[in-house]
């Protein structure tokens, strides 16, 4: 394979194409992602459902890293009630925006990491076989 797992991992991390390693999701001060990487083609889109993937791992880490801890915070009497309420709603409304083209990034990694050969680099279609 050209393209290895520890690769997928460093290049998901670093919001990078998981096949070429060019920093090509995202258009300029967008928030919808490319449909394919401008470097190599491969479909970063893949498909209808494919998008439910960043936004279940955006909130996981908003509920989890932050509407817990602060009612954890509040119910233990550690933090007053309407900052762990406010704490709770900035939380679930700017954590989202600012992570989100990370999670895209976290989404593909983990749908490459586990379907490696299905890159170009390593011999795969994706992005080959999908047309718009």
């Amino acid at each position: 394979m050209s393209v290895t797992k520890q690769q997928i991992i460093a290049r998901g991390l670093a919001n990078q194409c998981p096949n070429c390693g060019g920093a090509s999701l995202f258009p300029p001060k967008s928030f919808r992602i490319n449909r394919r990487c401008p470097g190599c083609g491969v479909g970063l889109d893949r498909g209808a459902g494919f998008f439910l993937g960043p936004w279940v791992l955006n909130y996981t880490i908003v509920v989890f890293g932050i509407v817990l801890p602060a009612l954890v915070l509040g119910v233990r009497g550690w933090l007053p009630w309407p900052a762990t309420l406010a704490i709770a709603a900035a939380g679930c409304l700017v954590v989202p925006a600012l992570l989100y083209r990370s999670t895209w990034s976290w989404w593909l990694m983990l749908y490459f990491y586990f379907l490696p050969g299905s890159l170009p680099a390593n011999g795969g279609t994706a992005g080959q076989a999908d047309e718009d």
